[in-house]
C-alpha cells in the first residue's frame, strides 16, 4: 500500500494490524500525528514499513517485533522517543532499519548486532548515550552505518574493523575519546568516513577513507594527525598508524629528581610537581622493559593541569584509614576529593623494606602498561607520582566497587541480576580482547580476578590492577615469575614460567563462573576435571547441571536469558582446559559472547 507524498493528516489507524496479507505499507512524507499503533504488530506479512517524515510521537512500540518478514523499517524523521525496544532485534529479516532524526535515547540496544542482514543502520541525531556496542562487529554484510549526532562516549570499539562489506562509516557529532584502533587499518572496502567533533587523538589509519577524506570529517578532536591536508603531521616516533599502536611514547611525562637531602627533595618535589602542570613538561620515549628502573620518578598524565601533591594528601589526610576503600598485593586503595569537588582513586603503594623492590617493580609495570593503552572497559589512569615519602596511582573513582565485594554482599548481589551479570562478563571480554589482540605487542594482564574488576554506577565493568601485566617479547619466550591469584592463575604456571594470553582466558573463565555462581568455583571446576580427565574442553558438555549451581540468590533465569546464560556458561568451560592450546582465544570468545 503506498501512500506517500500526500497531505494526509491524523493519526494511523489500528486496523492496518488487521490487515494479515498486507506486505508492504508506506505512508511517508505526509502530515501524520499520534503515536505508532502497537495493533500494527498483528500485520505479520508486511515485509516494509515506512512511517518516516511526518510527527508521529511517543515510543516504538515492541510489537513491531512481531513482523518476522520485515525487511525494511524506517520510521526515521518524526518525533519519536523512548528507547528502542529489545524486540526489534528479533527482526533477523532486517535489512534496513532506519531510525534517524527523532528523539530516541537510552542506551542503542547490544541486541542489533544480531541483525546478521542488515545493511543499512541510521541512528543518527537522536538522544543515545552510552557506549557503541561492541556487538555491531557482528554485522558481517552492513554497507552504511551512521550513529551520528548522539551523546555516545567510551572509544570505538576495535571489533567494527572487523566490518569486511562497509562503504560508509559516520561516528561524527559525538564524544568518543581515545585511539582509533589498529583494526580499522583493514576496512579496505570503506570509501566516506567521517568522525568529526569528538574528543579522537593519535594517528589516522593508513588507507584511502582517510588518507582522502576532507578536513572537515576529521576536524574538532582532541588531537588526531596523519598525512592529511588540515591535520598536524605525527611525530615521528608514532606518524605511522601502526607504530603508534606498538609504541605511544607521547603518554608517558616524566620529571627525574635526582636529589639526596631529605628536606629539599621534598620542596623541590612539590615546587616540581606544580610547575610540571602549569609550565612545561617533557617527553621521554618508553620501550617495553623487564627491567627495574631505581631513580626517583615523577610523572603526570591526562588531568587537566589541576591536580597536586598536597591535593592528594589533604583529600586522603595523610592516607588515613577512614578513607580506605580496598587493599591490595601491592598498596591500598583510598577514595579522596579534590578540592574541584572530583571524586578520584589513590592507590598507595606498600612501603615495605623486604618487598620494595616487587612492589616498585609492580609500580611501575601498572604506569606502563596504563600509559600504553586506553580503553572504555580499562580503569583510567589520571596520573602517579613515586619517591622515597609516597609512591601513589590515581585513578578514575568507580562508584559501585569491586566484583568482589558485590558478591559477597547479599542486598548488592540481588540487585546485580542475569542481564548485568552476563554484559559485564561480556565488558571484561572486550577488555581482554583490547589488550590481547589489539595491542602491539600484546599485553597479558595475568591477575585478572573479581577484585581486580570494578564497576560504575551503570554497572559497567573495568579492568583494573596491571602490577603483574606483561608486554608480550615475540622474539622471547616470555619466562617470568609467578604472578596472579591462586584460584584465579592457570594450572600450567604450575610447572612453567612462560607465560601468554591464555594464562588470561584461563582466569576469565574462572571469574566469567564466579560471577554466574556469585562465589568461587573451586568445587565446580574439580568436578568437571574429574569429568574430563585430559581436557575439560568438551563442546558436547550439558549445562543445565551447571545452571542449577547458579546463584541462589537471584530468581532462575527464565526464557531468553537462560539461552544465554547457558551459551556463557559453555564459553567458561572452554576457558578453563587444562591445556593451554585447546583454549579460545579472546577474539573467539567475544564472538561467541556477541552470538549467545
Amino acid at each position: 500500500m503506498e501512500l506517500s507524498d500526500n497531505n494526509f493528516y491524523g493519526h494511523i489507524s489500528p486496523n492496518w494490524g488487521k490487515c494479515k496479507k498486507l506486505t508492504s505499507l508506506q505512508i511517508s512524507n505526509n502530515n501524520l500525528t499520534g503515536s505508532i499503533p502497537q495493533e500494527l504488530g498483528g500485520a505479520t506479512q508486511l515485509q516494509e514499513l515506512n512511517l518516516s517524515s511526518n510527527h508521529l510521537t511517543g515510543k516504538i512500540p515492541k510489537e513491531l517485533g512481531n513482523l518476522s518478514l520485515l525487511i525494511k523499517l524506517s520510521i526515521n524523521n518524526n518525533n519519536l522517543l523512548g528507547e528502542v525496544p529489545v524486540q526489534i532485534a528479533s527482526l533477523q529479516a532486517l535489512t534496513a532499519l532506519e531510525l534517524e532524526k527523532n528523539n530516541l535515547s537510552g542506551f542503542i540496544p547490544r541486541r542489533l548486532g544480531r541483525l546478521s542482514e542488515l545493511i543499512h543502520l541510521n541512528l543518527s541525531q537522536n538522544r543515545f548515550e552510552g557506549n557503541i556496542p561492541i556487538e555491531f562487529g557482528q554485522l558481517e554484510v552492513i554497507e552504511d552505518l551512521d550513529l551520528s549526532g548522539n551523546f555516545l562516549n567510551g572509544t570505538i570499539p576495535s571489533m567494527l574493523g572487523q566490518l569486511n562489506h562497509i562503504q560508509t562509516l559516520n561516528l561524527s557529532h559525538n564524544n568518543l575519546s581515545g585511539t582509533i584502533p589498529l583494526s580499522y587499518g583493514k576496512m579496505l572496502s570503506l570509501t566516506i568516513v567521517d568522525i568529526s567533533y569528538n574528543q579522537l587523538e593519535g594517528p589516522i589509519p593508513n588507507i584511502p577513507a582517510f588518507l582522502k577524506a576532507p578536513i572537515e570529517a576529521l576536524r574538532n578532536n582532541k588531537g588526531l594527525c596523519g598525512n592529511v591536508s588540515g591535520l598536524e603531521p605525527c611525530s615521528t616516533s608514532g606518524g605511522n598508524f601502526h607504530n603508534f599502536h606498538s609504541h605511544k611514547t607521547n603518554k608517558i611525562l616524566d620529571l627525574v629528581l635526582p636529589l639526596t637531602l631529605g628536606t629539599l627533595l621534598l620542596a623541590l618535589f612539590v615546587y616540581g610537581f606544580s610547575y610540571l602542570f602549569y609550565h612545561t613538561s617533557r617527553k621521554k620515549e618508553y620501550k617495553p622493559t623487564e627491567e627495574f628502573q631505581t631513580e626517583n620518578l615523577f610523572a603526570t598524565w591526562s588531568f587537566d593541569g589541576k591536580m597536586v601533591y598536597e591535593n592528594i594528601i589533604e583529600a586522603t589526610e595523610d592516607f588515613d584509614n577512614k578513607h580506605l576503600i580496598g587493599v591490595g598485593g601491592h598498596g591500598n586503595v583510598y577514595k579522596a576529593e579534590l578540592p574541584s569537588g572530583q571524586v578520584v582513586a589513590v592507590k598507595k603503594l606498600h612501603l615495605l623494606e623486604h618487598e620494595e623492590m616487587s612492589n616498585m617493580k609492580a609500580f611501575n609495570n601498572e604506569i606502563h602498561a596504563l600509559t600504553e593503552i586506553r580503553h572504555r572497559n580499562i580503569v583510567k589512569l589520571y596520573g602517579f607520582c613515586s619517591h622515597r615519602l609516597h609512591s601513589f596511582l590515581v585513578y578514575e573513582f568507580l562508584e559501585k566497587g569491586s566484583m568482589y565485594n558485590i558478591l559477597k554482599d547479599n542486598e548488592q548481589a540481588a540487585e546485580f541480576d542475569w542481564n548485568k551479570r552476563v554484559n559485564i562478563i561480556k565488558d571484561i571480554a572486550n577488555a581482554l580482547f583490547y589488550l590481547h589482540h589489539d595491542c602491539s605487542p600484546p599485553i597479558v594482564h595475568r591477575d585478572i580476578s573479581s577484585k581486580n574488576v570494578i564497576l560504575d554506577l551503570e554497572y559497567v565493568a573495568h579492568v583494573s590492577d596491571f602490577g603483574t601485566s606483561k608486554f608480550l617479547n615475540p622474539n622471547s619466550s616470555n619466562m617470568t615469575s609467578f604472578a596472579g591469584t591462586f584460584g584465579y592463575a592457570a594450572p600450567e604456571l604450575a610447572y612453567t614460567m612462560e607465560v601468554n594470553e591464555k594464562c588470561d582466558v584461563y582466569s576469565f573463565g574462572i571469574l566469567t563462573l564466579e560471577i554466574l555462581y556469585g562465589k568461587h568455583p573451586g568445587d565446580v571446576v574439580t568436578s568437571l576435571w574429574q569429568q574430563a580427565s585430559q581436557s575439560v574442553m568438551d563442546v558436547t558438555l550439558d549445562p543445565m547441571p551447571l545452571i542449577d549451581k547458579l546463584d541462589q540468590r537471584l530468581p532462575h533465569p527464565t526464557n531468553t536469558i537462560v539461552q544465554e546464560v547457558s551459551s556463557v556458561l559453555r564459553i567458561a568451560v572452554a576457558c578453563i582446559t587444562k591445556s593451554p592450546c585447546s583454549r579460545p582465544t579472546m577474539e573467539q570468545v567475544c564472538k561467541q559472547l556477541v552470538m549467545s
